[in-house]
């Protein structure tokens, strides 16, 4: 069975869809799945916001086919390990957590280069374009270290 990772920030339009490619292009399919949601349902059904969708096809990235959806508390029944973007993302899905075990599954992506002082990936989506290479860039490193240790992990 696949370890199952889910991306989360608020719309699911701009920064999980980007570290849901990001760490889907650095994983092996046969032995992961990625996915994202949001927080918020304001996006459900749409693709990632336009910039998302190009500086991802800058780095060799097709994100072009997501859609954004709901996260549920499902998703803890679903996901091994679930990754939010910011503290606000990260309170608004451990309100949903039926238990401590769910709880554990969710991090602070940038606490895998930060670990320990909640440092957020600032939201680009009112931001000019230059954000959303910023955002690339930490949730391309915060990504290839989450797959390392989950390669290691399944080893």
């Amino acid at each position: 069975m696949p370890v199952r990772i889910l991306m989360v920030c608020l719309g699911n339009i701009c920064r999980s869809p980007l570290a849901e490619g990001i760490l889907a292009s650095k994983l092996p399919k046969n032995k992961f799945r990625i996915d994202s949601a949001g927080t918020g349902d304001f996006h459900v059904g749409k693709q990632p916001d336009h910039r998302s969708i190009s500086i991802a096809k800058k780095n060799g990235l097709d994100i072009s086919i997501q859609r954004a959806r709901h996260f549920s508390k499902d998703d803890f029944a679903i996901y091994d390990h679930i990754y939010v973007m910011d503290g606000s993302n990260y309170r608004d899905v451990i309100r949903h957590a039926p238990n401590e075990t769910a709880k554990g599954k969710v991090k602070l992506i940038l606490d895998e280069l930060f670990p320990g002082e909640n440092v957020d990936v600032p939201d680009p989506y009112f931001g000019l374009d230059n954000g959303f290479v910023t955002v690339y860039q930490m949730l391309d490193e915060a990504c290839t270290l989450i797959a390392e240790k989950l390669l290691k992990e399944t080893e």
